[in-house]
Formats: C-alpha cells, sequence, structure tokens
C-alpha cells in the first residue's frame, strides 16, 4: 500500500481510539439491531468483548500498510478465524459483521468519511474477514469438545485441582494451554494450562487458583462438581524444548502447571536435557506441589528444583501439605528473579521457560535479560 492509503487508516485508527469503548459499544448496538439473533452468540457482560474486539481492529489498521508485517498479520487473522469457530460463527454472519463494522467507522468518521476512506478501510476489513473466513473453514478436527470433571479437590480457600474425562483424543502438547468453558459460565472462555501430558485414556488435569474479582476462576474452584461438563476449543502456546541445550524453569504460583506437564514428558525419556526449576510463591503453604515434584527430583537426576518464598512465614490461615516436614527441596527467601541471578550458576547458554502471572514474567524477564539472558532463548506464553 502507498503512502497516502497508509496516512488514511492511520486517521481513521486514530479517530476510533479516541473513544474506543463508545466505538464498540456503539458497533455491537448496530450489529445486534441488524441481526438480533447474533446476540446469543456473545456472553452478557460485553466489556472484555469491547475491548478485545477493538484491540484486533487497532492492530490490522496500525498492520495492514506495512507491507513487512503482513506474513504476521496473516498469522494473526489466520488464528483469529481458527478461533472463532468455537463461538459457531458461520459464512454469513462474517458478511453481516463487515456491513456493520462498515457503517459504524463511517458514522464514528463523521465528515471526515468519503469515497477514499471507504475503499481503502473496505479493502482492509474484506481482507481482514477473508483471512478469518478462510483458516475457519480449513481448519482440521472438531471446533469444540467436551470432558466430564472426575475429580476435584481444594488444596487451600483459593486453590483447586480439577480432574477430567475426555472420549475424545487429546492433540495438545505439553506446556500447551487450552480455551476453557465451564457449564456456570456460558460462552465466556478462559486459557488454562493441563498440569499432565496428553495421554491416551483421555486424562486432563487443572491447577485453578480464584482469581480476585475473577467470575471463572472463583466459579471452579467454588463451584465445580463431579459430573460437570466442560467444553474445549483449541489447543494454544509455543512452549517447547530445543535441542542440546539444558534447560532453566521459572514458574510462579499456578504457572507451575504447563511445566509440570513438560517435566513429567521429560521423565519418560532417556535423553532428558539438564533442567532446574525454579518454583516460586509468597508463602510456604502455596507451594502446593512439592511432594509431586520431590518424587520425580528423587528419581531423576537430571531435574534440580529450588524453590522460593517471599516470606518464611505462612499466615494463619493458611493449611500447609502433611508431607511438607519431608520433603528435602533447596529454599530461598526472596523474588524469583533474585533467586535466579543470585545462584552460583551461569545461564547464558540455557533455554529459559516462565510461566506464571503478568507482573512475574515481565519482571524476571526484564532482569534476565539485562543479566546477559539472550531474548531468542527465552520463552513464555503471551500475556
Amino acid at each position: 500500500m502507498g503512502t497516502h492509503t497508509r496516512h488514511v487508516l492511520l486517521q481513521v485508527r486514530d479517530v476510533l481510539g479516541r473513544d474506543a469503548d463508545r466505538f464498540t459499544a456503539n458497533f455491537y448496538l448496530r450489529l445486534f439491531a441488524m441481526n438480533p439473533e447474533l446476540r446469543d452468540l456473545f456472553p452478557a457482560n460485553m466489556a472484555h468483548q469491547r475491548a478485545t474486539l477493538f484491540r484486533v481492529i487497532d492492530y490490522v489498521l496500525e498492520t495492514v500498510p506495512d507491507t513487512s508485517s503482513h506474513p504476521h498479520l496473516l498469522d494473526f487473522l489466520g488464528q483469529l478465524g481458527r478461533d472463532h469457530r468455537k463461538f459457531g460463527v458461520t459464512e454469513e454472519h462474517y458478511q453481516q459483521f463487515l456491513v456493520a463494522l462498515t457503517r459504524e467507522i463511517a458514522a464514528t468518521m463523521g465528515p471526515q468519511w468519503d469515497e477514499e476512506s471507504a475503499n481503502v478501510v473496505s479493502q482492509a476489513l474484506l481482507l481482514t474477514t477473508g483471512v478469518m473466513r478462510g483458516a475457519a473453514h480449513s481448519a482440521k478436527g472438531p471446533a469444540t469438545w467436551q470432558a466430564t470433571v472426575a475429580e476435584k479437590y481444594r488444596l487451600s480457600r483459593d486453590l483447586a485441582v480439577v480432574r477430567l474425562l475426555s472420549r475424545t483424543p487429546l492433540t495438545y502438547s505439553a506446556g500447551q494451554y487450552l480455551e476453557v468453558q465451564i457449564p456456570q459460565w456460558p460462552r465466556i472462555w478462559r486459557h488454562l494450562s493441563p498440569s499432565i501430558p496428553a495421554n491416551p485414556a483421555g486424562e486432563l488435569e487443572f491447577h485453578v487458583r480464584a482469581v480476585p474479582g475473577g467470575s471463572v476462576s472463583n466459579s471452579i474452584v467454588t463451584e465445580t462438581q463431579v459430573g460437570d461438563v466442560w467444553t474445549f476449543a483449541q489447543n494454544h502456546g509455543t512452549l517447547h524444548l530445543l535441542p542440546d541445550r539444558d534447560v532453566l524453569m521459572i514458574a510462579g504460583g499456578t504457572g507451575l502447571a504447563p511445566l509440570r506437564a513438560m517435566i513429567i514428558e521429560l521423565a519418560r525419556r532417556v535423553d532428558a536435557p539438564n533442567v532446574h526449576l525454579f518454583y516460586g510463591a509468597r508463602y510456604p503453604a502455596d507451594l502446593y506441589d512439592l511432594f509431586f515434584l520431590w518424587q520425580i527430583a528423587a528419581t531423576n537426576p537430571w531435574l534440580t528444583i529450588t524453590t522460593v518464598v517471599e516470606d518464611e512465614t505462612d499466615p494463619w490461615w493458611s493449611t500447609p501439605s502433611e508431607h511438607d516436614q519431608t520433603i528435602e527441596l533447596e529454599r530461598v527467601q526472596g523474588q524469583l528473579a533474585d533467586a535466579v541471578l543470585g545462584y552460583d550458576r551461569d545461564w547464558t547458554d540455557h533455554q529459559v521457560l516462565l510461566a506464571g502471572s503478568p507482573e512475574m514474567l515481565a519482571t524476571t524477564r526484564r532482569r534476565l535479560l539485562i543479566a546477559g539472558i539472550r531474548a531468542s532463548l527465552m520463552q513464555h506464553d503471551p500475556v
């Protein structure tokens, strides 16, 4: 696209961004007025949906003019199209979406909307919906599948382990996460990382901590029961092991789950690399999976585990595991990044896998980069 076309798209992006929430709210009002049946495809609370929609539109308008970014844009839109299969989106819906979005952009632009703007925006939106539609059409496998809760138990007031059985063959790789919908919150999807590798028996396990103010996570911890049917869609994530390289794993809280799945898979191999896992939490009692990790480390000399706590004293309401007193794992106090960088080892040639809260990921990654570890050797899922 030429310089002038780029200018037009960036002008549209600027106008829409002045009041993004109002723009997306008006768009959905227009879409549902034109096609009332579409409302059933969306959750009752649209705040998250509106924010997500604007991020996509903003990214498209910013990226389309840059020809060097087209491969990344096409990959992004293709994944978005495959993601939308779980909502029951059809070919007709894409056309209805395109018409409503074009009209709302025109209304928002007001006097600045002219024939040239219409042509440029139309090309960008046709590219967007075309790639999404094509990717959805060519996607293999079912759009969704289900598994039944076989066991659920709470490790603490805000942490639960949920085990399920699926009759659909499991295709995710250890370290990936799955799109999940629970019956208590229909049409709301969340990402959860299995804590065990895929297996022929269809067994799944998730470690879920209730997030303050989080609707789905709180329902899983407090309301999920044996017999509940969960719906799953695609698996995502690119955590993987590089060949011929030792591995540094850094897990915060339930971020342990995907790395745990990878460790279990490595324990089945005869050529596992040396792995050093730093597993951190605020209090000792929050290190909820120590006994299992200790058992694996005891029989696999390639695995070293260092536990990290911010506070050595548990709060009065905590419930430490009955096995805690018998577990012999190294423990240090402080932040995860401090524990890793203060350890007497050179990590610069290690592959680094990180999993945990967005804050932990950002802080730890920044500290590791400053310490000289290459970004190309670090992996974590998108925040």
